[in-house]
């Protein structure tokens, strides 16, 4: 089978030696979306400008306390109250 994947990759990189330039945009941009969509996606997403108030802030900083306190809710009492199974 690895000879196969070898000469698959041989094939294809003789077929891009032979696209124009045009087209090999083309393939290129197929080619990253076919390899890491979550990365392209994730790299093509808008930036969040939302702003972070003073009193989204203190929240964070509340909820980590708590959680280095140990006064975090069970991940199975998160599920149950969406009705999923533990």
């Amino acid at each position: 089978m690895e000879l196969n994947l070898t000469q698959d990759r041989h094939e294809a990189h003789v077929l891009l030696d032979l696209l124009s330039a045009e087209k090999l945009d083309v393939v290129r941009s197929l080619l990253e979306v076919l390899v890491e969509p979550l990365s392209l996606s994730l790299a093509l997403a808008p930036v969040d400008e939302e702003e972070l108030t003073e009193e989204m802030a203190a929240q964070i900083e509340r909820a980590r306390h708590a959680i280095e306190k140990g006064e975090g809710i069970a991940h199975s009492e998160i599920l149950a109250e969406f009705g999923l199974p533990a």
